[in-house]
């Protein structure tokens, strides 16, 4: 039986003032994948289009009804508050679904973040910053994730400790929308990819497809 779909995006189109950044794209997420967006996902208002979470139109409704739906937003640029300490950082969300994970929970998954949890956001290193962003997220008991480029500017053993702890919550049933550049990365981890390139989802295709798919993926990607 195939599994429910989740997320279903038609025909989106968005601006950052007079540029179209996005230009058509459509996808369909399903519960449990995690799909991979060769993108730069920002908010934006200025967009047409339409976007459905479990049959529900999204396009209209404010950021905080979204979060409500258990839609959890991991930015590029992590967001971390650099005044207040780590475990103030992740108290600071509201709980908007009931299943978030518990402060014992975030700091057997993230064990640095336990030892720093007193530290404050300036004290961090890029990798702390990137675990702190995901656990945030993950203690207000969303269980769609977007995420966007969380490799980026890290080093490898940071890397890999992020691609073990999302296999860890696609175990545990969470859909993850993965936007990366690092298709090395992210090859370990998806179940669907979505190729976009000039805001045009130019490539769709399932993770069994990657061997028959390696002269043109290398031509696109460059890797």
């Amino acid at each position: 039986m195939a599994a429910e779909t989740l997320l279903e995006v038609e025909d989106l189109r968005a601006w950052y003032g007079d540029s179209q950044v996005l230009h058509g794209v459509a996808f369909d997420v399903r519960a449990g994948e995690t799909t991979t967006l060769r993108a730069i996902l920002g908010i934006v208002r200025n967009r047409r289009g339409t976007i459905r979470y479990r049959g529900e139109d999204l396009t209209a409704l404010p950021l905080h009804e979204i979060a409500r739906r258990g839609i959890g937003y991991v930015p590029e640029e992590r967001g971390i508050f650099a005044s207040l300490t780590v475990a103030e950082n992740l108290r600071l969300p509201p709980v908007v679904k009931k299943g978030g994970m518990s402060e014992a929970d975030i700091y057997n998954l993230f064990p640095n973040l336990q030892e720093r949890r007193a530290s404050s956001g300036t004290k961090l290193s890029g990798g702390e910053q990137q675990m702190l962003a995901i656990a945030r997220i993950l203690r207000t008991g969303a269980d769609f994730i977007l995420l966007d480029e969380p490799t980026e500017g890290l080093a490898p053993v940071v890397v890999q400790r992020i691609g073990e702890v999302l296999r860890l919550l696609k175990a545990r049933g969470m859909t993850i929308v993965l936007v990366e550049q690092n298709f090395h990365f992210a090859r370990q981890l998806a179940d669907r990819y979505v190729v976009i390139e000039h805001g045009r989802a130019i490539d769709s295709f399932e993770a069994r497809e990657i061997d028959a798919r390696a002269a043109a993926l290398t031509e696109q990607l460059g890797v």
